[in-house]
């Protein structure tokens, strides 16, 4: 990439998926400037991106200089915020340039986007994973809405950072995100909300966590280390989440019913249909489980007990 014919503005920058991508386009060679409300980090002068302390929600000449200089502005900004700006965003974008969002959700935005004028290109992303484990081998979901140049180098790039780009509609993508997204999430936190209702005693499950339990445990602490906003984004602002959390509830109530009517075969044939739903990568996940297993046996046992 020439530094000098690439110019990104990266709004949101300082947050954890801001900064996934300033670090990649920087070091790509990109002119970056990061543009957020947060005050600038602390850096060696002369090194890194140009900072912007700047409000994209008020307008000011300054911010729209850069903006109308920019080959590609990616916003990592809260989808209110993305909605409420988005045509005042593209007004100031030359033709040629590129606008991107990073949206866990995409029904909403994808649709005020397509009015933009045919000129500039538009494509929504969504890398999913979080922003700390980084692109290697990693899938991000990529919705062309105005596809050209711009966006194709742009995704070349991802998958020079060893991203696994995964195409799709915005409404694949909605319905894919309730499931691996919402879905997983509810039920890790409803996890959590149940022992902290059964009230044990963190150290003694802990000292005889299984590794399915021990798992678990990891995954909700990774969860509640975080920002609760990213995960109520999650659940509240995708139309197809509660379809998400209605089956799991219809799950967990139809997982009852088998137990109580005390029926092995109806039990068996649960079975029967869960190994349907993995299909041809039963195997594939079951050996992923075991090698999870296998590697993270010590560091389930943080006490060191047997």
């Amino acid at each position: 990439m020439n530094r000098t014919r690439l110019r990104c503005v990266v709004v949101g920058g300082a947050g954890s998926v801001g900064r996934l991508f300033v670090d990649h386009l920087f070091q790509s060679g990109a002119e970056v400037c990061v543009v957020d409300v947060a005050e600038q980090p602390p850096r060696a002068a002369g090194t890194g991106p140009r900072y912007e302390r700047a409000d994209l929600l008020v307008s000011s000449p300054r911010l729209a200089a850069e903006l109308t200089s920019a080959d590609i502005v990616l916003l990592a900004v809260p989808e209110d915020v993305a909605c409420a700006v988005v045509e005042r965003v593209l007004g100031t974008l030359r033709p040629g340039a590129l606008l991107v969002d990073t949206l866990s959700v995409k029904g909403r935005f994808v649709q005020a986007v397509r009015a933009a004028p045919p000129s500039i290109e538009v494509m929504s992303l969504n890398p999913m994973f979080a922003p700390s484990l980084g692109f290697e081998g990693r899938p991000v979901a990529a919705i062309l809405i105005h596809d050209g140049p711009r966006a194709q180098e742009f995704l070349r790039l991802i998958e020079l950072w060893g991203g696994r780009v995964v195409r799709m509609t915005a409404d694949s993508h909605d319905r894919l995100a309730a499931a691996t997204q919402a879905l997983t999430h509810a039920t890790v936190l409803g996890f959590g909300l149940a022992l902290a209702g059964l009230k044990v005693d963190i150290s003694e499950l802990s000292a005889v966590a299984p590794p399915p339990h021990a798992t678990m445990l990891a995954l909700l602490a990774r969860i509640v280390s975080s920002t609760p906003q990213v995960y109520w984004d999650v659940q509240a602002a995708n139309d197809q989440a509660p379809l998400a959390r209605e089956a799991l509830a219809d799950g967990l109530r139809r997982l009852t019913g088998l137990v109580d009517h005390g029926r092995e075969d109806s039990w068996a044939a649960a079975f029967d249909e869960l190994r349907d739903v993995l299909g041809t990568d039963l195997e594939h996940y079951r050996d992923l489980c075991a090698r999870i297993f296998e590697n993270d046996a010590q560091s389930h046992n943080p006490r060191g007990t047997t």
